[in-house]
Parts: C-alpha cells; structure tokens; sequence
C-alpha cells in the first residue's frame, strides 16, 4: 500500500515524547477505529488474502485498531496502541531489487489448480501484521523480534516497513525479500522520513551480531549477503538501501520528492535543497534517512508533512501559477488515504494516559487530526459506528466529503480548511490538557471515555461547521452557475 512514514524520537519531539505516524494510503477504503479487547482477539489466526493460518498467544492485550469496515479482503487493522502503551504503525510499503527477491522470493499463496492438489499458503502482509502483533509486546524491541519470528517463519508475500514506539524507543524493521529482515532503533534526536522505498541508509553490522543495542538483524544476513553477491558498496561502506533497496525512474517520480520535501521543511538551513549546488534534489537517490530537525517537532508538524503536496514549490498541484511542473512529483497528502494516525507516547504524564492516538480520516490535505486516549475499553460511535454507506453521522464519512468537495474549488476553499483543522487542533489540546490534569491531579482515570466523548462531540461540531462552509462554496463554483437572477 502506497503510504507515508514519519517516526519522531523523543528528544527530537516537542515535549519528550515519542511518535510515529504513518498515512494508510489504499484506494478509498473506509476505514473506522476500533477497540479490540483480550476476548475479541482469535485464539487462531487466518490471513484472507494468503490463507496462511497462525496460532496466537493466550494472553492478548488490549489494542485500540483502524480495520476496514469491509472486511472481504481482511482486516487491515493499520495502526494502534496497545494497553501495555506500546505504538505500532503496519505497513509502509517498500520497494526492492531483482537480486534480493531471487535469493529470497516473496512467499505468495499458491492456488490448488487441480483436483487432488493441495493449496500452498501465502505468508503474512500488511492484512495481517498488526493482529498478529500489537496485542502480544510490551516494549517496541519486543515488538521487534515478535514479528521477525513470524517472518522467518512463515515469510511475507510482500516488502513492508514498520515502526513500534514505547516512551523511550523507536524501531523501524524492514523487510528483506521473503524472511529476511533488519530492524533499526531511531536515534533519539532523529525524525525518519520514509516514502514507500526501503530506507534504512545505514547499519552498524558490528551492533546487530555484537551486543545488539540499536541494530537487529536475521540470524544469516551476513552469509546471505555474500552468497547472493548483494552488496554494492565500496570502500568498506555498508548502505543498506544500495544493498537491498531500489533506485528506479518510478521512484524519482513516486518516492524520493516526498523526502526531499519533508527533509526540506525540517531541515532548511542544514542542507541546500534547491539550485545548481542542492546538496540533495527531489530526485536524489541518496536523501537521508533520518535528518535531525532544526527545531522541535510538534505533532501539528508531523500532521503538515503528512498533508503536503509541494507547496511552495514549482510542484505544487494546486499552484496558480502554470509553472511547467505542477503534479509531477506524487504529494503526500493524497486522495485516497483512509486514515492516518500519530501514535504519540507521552512520558510526562501518568501510565494510564501516556497513549495518545491522533486520528485524521481522508485526505490529509483538507481533514482534521483528532487526538484521543488509547487506554479505552470502548470509543464513540462518531469514530468506531462507520458502515460503507455515506453518512455526516461519523468522522469518516464527513471527512472525506470535506475533502471531496473541496479539492475542484482549491484556492477558494482553503482558508476555512486551515479554520477548521485549527479549531480542531487547538479545541483537541484544550481537552486533552484539562482531563490530564483532572486526572493527574485526582489519581483518578476514570475519565479517560468521558474525555474521548467530549474530543468527538468537538469533532462532530466542528466538522459539520466546515462542512456546510465547503459545500456552500462548492455549490457556488459548479460549472452551472450564472449570475443573473431567476427571481
């Protein structure tokens, strides 16, 4: 699925804390947010898509979720946190080589295709990787090596980055062909930027076979390297992403500018990002990683990379101005993104409310992030009462109105967009900082649900306020319009 990551560690984050955030960019699904208790979570688990089936573990934890509310093709659960406060984002979508997929094939399911024949299950995949996971770690590390044991054990039928964050730790694990893996532990002052190729442009090999402090690794990834004649480096360097990555025409189109632009934002002053002397353009193969940020990240700044659509810039499809490369490059803000979470946990605030899971639904570029806490046995019906038909009675559906009827009428629309997703930003921090206190303060968190009511009532007003707002802009902009009065 074509998304977008951004994972903020803690001393790079306004406020110590940790988060990562990812847009689940599919094709229009509708998507709702869940919470699955230890009663609802199957004691065995059959993947829709690879028919692979895998026994879980007898003591789940609580997850908060954002499936499909059409779950024919699985459950795609996306994103959550658990109650032990651990954060997982799943999948980012990664690109690799021909070399790397021929020593190691992706494990695809393998259809009976006669009689008498026995079908051969696919692995595991974005479907699946959240179920299978979130509900069993306490720690991101654990999260880690919970999911390579399920890789080497039964492969992946595609290429998949994913991140898990705790209030200390971030780690990124990257698929390699079918069981290979690496896993990499966000340095503290860092913010990743990862656009649907693999990423990692370094790893410390000495760490992941030594004492295995901030690097992971498959067990053989040193002989499988060296078997497979994979390694392209000189000199003695190991850049991962020469290794096993991609560096093809679609992803200077597709890829690599959304890095660029998030690095540019973050980074204005560090590197030069534009003119004959760019230390890195946005068709650069070798766009770092992760930059360290100029300034302090805010969850308002991980929310802006994930709505930007090159503004600013020549690239801009919204842009006024006909500069000869409007829409070129593929925006991170899109419009068939589902949901997009910020799983942010937080360590200056008591256990029970350290989850703080931000919500956006649609198109980023137009819709609201709402926060909410995790540590629930239930969420309003505003977010988790969605059906596959349209209503203005869930954040969903009116989200992706807004944006809809938005985008055609652009330059006339976005001041009350901007309007609107502050009022919702700044209303949701309100609440968020009196229920803290409240429940600092008492020792009592018991108002965890009654606070998630009141951050979705906030929602519902608001974004029926813009909503009317935009359609009656929208109405106006129709194509049918003429100014003289039938009256």
């Amino acid at each position: 699925m074509a998304c977008t990551t951004v994972l903020v560690g803690r001393n790079a984050s306004n406020d110590g804390s940790t988060m990562i955030a990812r847009t689940d960019d599919g094709h229009f699904d509708v998507k709702k947010m869940t919470v699955v208790g230890p009663e609802k979570q199957p004691k065995k688990y059959k993947s829709v898509l690879s028919h692979v089936e895998i026994p879980l573990p007898g003591n789940p934890l609580r997850y908060t979720a954002c499936p499909s509310v059409d779950t024919s093709k699985g459950i795609w659960a996306a994103t959550g946190i658990n109650a032990a406060n651990i954060g997982m984002t799943a999948t980012e979508t990664i690109t690799t080589n021909p070399r790397v997929l021929a020593a190691d094939p992706l494990v695809e399911l393998r259809k009976a295709e006669k009689r008498g024949e026995k079908e051969i299950p696919g692995g595991i995949g974005e479907e699946d990787i959240v179920v299978l996971v979130l509900p069993y770690i306490r720690s991101a590390r654990e999260g880690v090596l919970r999911l390579a044991s399920l890789l080497e054990q039964y492969g992946t039928y595609e290429s998949n980055g994913i991140a898990f964050n705790d209030e200390k730790e971030i780690w990124w694990l990257e698929t390699i062909g079918g069981h290979h893996w690496m896993a990499k532990r966000v340095p503290d002052d860092a913010v990743v930027l990862m656009p649907n190729q693999f990423g990692m442009d370094s790893f410390d090999l000495e760490d992941a076979f030594g004492k295995k402090e901030a690097h992971l690794c498959s067990a053989d990834l040193r002989e499988f390297i060296a078997e497979n004649h994979l390694d392209l480096n000189q000199n003695g360097a190991f850049n991962p992403r020469d290794v096993f990555g991609s560096h093809t025409d679609m992803d200077h189109i597709y890829n690599t500018p959304r890095a660029w632009f998030m690095g540019r934002f973050l980074t204005p002053h560090t590197y030069r990002w534009e003119g004959e002397n760019a230390d890195f353009g946005p068709e650069s193969d070798d766009l770092p990683w992760c930059v360290v940020p100029e300034r302090r990240v805010a969850v308002e700044d991980v929310k802006y990379l994930l709505s930007a659509h090159y503004q600013g810039t020549p690239f801009n499809p919204y842009s006024g101005q006909d500069t000869g490369k409007r829409g070129i490059y593929r925006s991170i803000g899109i419009n068939r993104t589902g949901v997009t979470s910020v799983c942010q946990i937080r360590s200056d605030v008591p256990d029970p409310i350290r989850g703080l899971e931000w919500i956006c639904f649609g198109s980023t570029v137009f819709d609201a992030l709402l926060p909410l806490y995790a540590n629930t046995g239930s969420l309003p019906a505003y977010l988790s009462k969605v059906e596959t038909e349209p209503s203005t009675e869930n954040f969903y559906w009116a989200s992706r109105l807004i944006g809809a009827l938005a985008d055609p009428c652009f330059s006339a629309c976005i001041q009350d967009i901007e309007r609107y997703q502050n009022a919702v930003a700044v209303r949701g921090r309100q609440i968020v900082r009196e229920y803290d206190r409240k429940m600092t303060e008492y020792g009592d968190f018991s108002g965890i649900e009654e606070a998630n009511r009141k951050l979705c009532d906030m929602a519902k007003e608001e974004t029926g306020r813009a909503l009317g707002k935009i359609l009656l802009t929208a109405s106006e902009h129709m194509k049918n319009g003429y100014s003289r009065a039938d009256n």
